[in-house]
């Protein structure tokens, strides 16, 4: 995961990554603490799931730029599946995992958008009087739109819920599944 982080700095900037990782961890928390609310959870794995979850919807939303994309998507998704599959044994917080995931795939695609390619090349020849290519295509601009607005909204009506008490629990019956898994081997 150090990898990825350090990829997603260089090609985009400690700002935007930063903002991923803290506004991921914060996501995290939020559903830990609504479908966890008699344990304490402490660690960082919602923020580093949050990269992965950056780096692959970057990966959908520049798809043009990108040689080797199925190799890279499978690897990303290799990767969660496993966080996810940890993420059922007991005393490992998997809502973390999940809300970190889901609101650093949807940050990604408001934060690390990035021009299509021959969009430079266009641009330059637009100054001779040539029609330009747009910097984003219209699939972008769609994206970064629906994205922002669920991360907003997911993390307002996340965060007023968790102030007035609600039980998550109460509402997904079989939520708690995604936690821990019971086996012959442990109890949850």
């Amino acid at each position: 995961v150090i990898v990825i982080g350090m990829r997603l700095e260089q090609q985009f900037g400690f700002i935007k990554v930063g903002l991923v990782y803290v506004i991921s961890g914060f996501g995290g928390s939020v559903l830990s603490a609504l479908f966890l609310q008699n344990s304490i959870s402490v660690g960082a794995s919602g923020a580093l799931l949050g990269l992965l979850g950056a780096m692959s919807s970057e990966l959908l939303i520049n798809w043009t730029i990108y040689s080797s994309k199925l190799a890279a998507l499978f690897t990303i998704l290799f990767i969660v599946a496993i966080d996810l599959a940890i993420g059922l044994l007991p005393w490992v917080d998997n809502f973390a995992h999940i809300g970190g995931f889901l609101t650093g795939f949807l940050l990604g695609f408001v934060l690390l958008i990035r021009p299509q390619y021959g969009w430079e090349e266009s641009r330059n020849s637009s100054q001779y009087g040539a029609r330009g290519k747009a910097k984003f295509n219209p699939c972008q601009y769609l994206l970064f739109f629906v994205a922002a607005v669920l991360v907003v909204a997911g993390l307002t009506v996340g965060t007023v819920m968790l102030f007035k008490g609600e039980n998550a629990n109460k509402l997904c019956k079989w939520c708690h599944r995604l936690d821990c898994y019971p086996t012959s081997k442990w109890t949850c």
